[in-house]
C-alpha cells in the first residue's frame, strides 16, 4: 500500500513539469533580445517558426576550440539586430572567399 501511495505522489509531482517555451526574437525588440544575451551570457532563442540557435555574450561561453562569429537576427523592430555571437568550431575564416 505504501508503494502505491509513494508512486502516486511521484506521478502527481512530476506531472507539473513542462517544457519551457523558447523565447522568439520575432517577439522581442532588438534591445530586449540583446538584453537577454547580456544578462544570461548565453541563451537558445528561436529566430523563426522552425529555427533556433544558441547565442553568446563573449568567448567565455564557447568551448576552447571554438571562435566567435557575429550574429544578426530578425527582431520585432529590426530586420538585422546585432544580438551577440555564435560559437563556431574549427579555424576562423579570415578570408571568406
Amino acid at each position: 500500500m505504501q508503494r502505491i501511495a509513494l508512486a502516486l505522489v511521484f506521478l502527481v509531482c512530476g506531472s507539473g513539469v513542462q517544457a519551457q517555451q523558447r523565447l522568439s526574437t520575432l517577439n522581442l525588440t532588438c534591445g530586449q533580445a540583446q538584453g537577454v544575451i547580456f544578462s544570461r551570457g548565453a541563451a537558445v532563442l528561436s529566430t523563426g517558426t522552425y529555427t533556433y540557435d544558441r547565442f553568446v555574450r563573449d568567448r567565455r561561453f564557447c568551448e576552447f576550440n571554438e571562435y566567435l562569429d557575429p550574429a544578426f537576427v530578425p527582431t520585432r523592430d529590426t530586420p538585422q539586430c546585432p544580438i551577440g555571437y555564435r560559437c563556431r568550431s574549427g579555424p576562423p575564416d579570415f578570408f571568406d572567399d
